[in-house]
């Protein structure tokens, strides 16, 4: 600890302080500079990045639907019914779907073949972003599922040269663009069979569809890359 008279009569005490004094303002005019040409990104510029992402799922809707031959369902489904949407990367919404064969009935003597195959088609929308996606119970049961995204799935879990942190952010965050309406549809195409003897009718009026509606939440994280091959 110096006193006021080391300040004015000791030459190494005069050295000691006046460079504490010029890193206290130097470093912070530095890094201030640093932030400043890093193009406005997370402190780093235009780099090797690696991006490590993972998807949870909230719900934002479950239920049971009778759904008739040739006559779809729709419905829309709104972020406000989830607690703090608002704090959520929301890159995508799935819809999930389960169903048997249960609408199908044979009658007749000469009924000995075997179910048709129903075809079910579900749809996911969110604005400009769709995803549809079909199976078949097979005449027994099935499940399938669809999903609309709107960030970049390539990024995540690789190696991303030549942006900046910013530029990969804008590639993989929503940014709210998640928040709002999200719509789902189920459609079926029934099949009756086949393989029968005269005296047989069969009909298939649709499929009782079970279904869960997604959100799809990234949390990432950007790093800069260093190859260490070569050590």
């Amino acid at each position: 600890m110096y006193t006021m008279e080391d300040l004015k009569t000791n030459r190494d005490a005069q050295i000691t302080v006046g460079s504490i004094l010029f890193f206290l303002l130097a470093f912070p005019l530095y890094f201030g500079m640093a932030a400043g040409n890093a193009d406005g990104s997370l402190g780093g510029g235009v780099a090797d990045y690696q991006v490590n992402g993972e998807i949870s799922y909230v719900l934002l809707e479950s239920g049971s639907e009778p759904i008739a031959d040739g006559d779809p369902w729709s419905d829309t489904f709104n972020t406000d019914a989830v607690n703090n949407a608002d704090e959520l990367n929301i890159v995508g919404v799935r819809i999930s779907m389960s169903y048997g064969e249960d609408d199908e009935s044979a009658n007749g003597l000469g009924c000995i073949g075997s179910n048709g195959a129903d075809t079910i088609t579900g749809t996911a929308s969110h604005l400009s972003f769709s995803a549809s996606g079909s199976g078949e119970n097979s005449g027994a049961g099935g499940s399938h599922e669809a999903a609309a995204v709107w960030y970049n799935e390539s990024m995540v879990g690789a190696v991303v040269s030549g942006l900046s942190m910013n530029e990969i952010k804008e590639q993989i965050d929503s940014m709210g663009a998640g928040l709002g309406d999200h719509n789902v549809s189920i459609s079926v195409d029934a099949e009756t069979g086949g393989g029968d003897l005269p005296l047989c009718s069969r009909s298939d009026g649709g499929e009782t569809v079970d279904y869960t509606v997604e959100l799809m939440v990234l949390e990432y994280t950007i790093a800069p890359y260093l190859d260490t091959s070569d050590i």
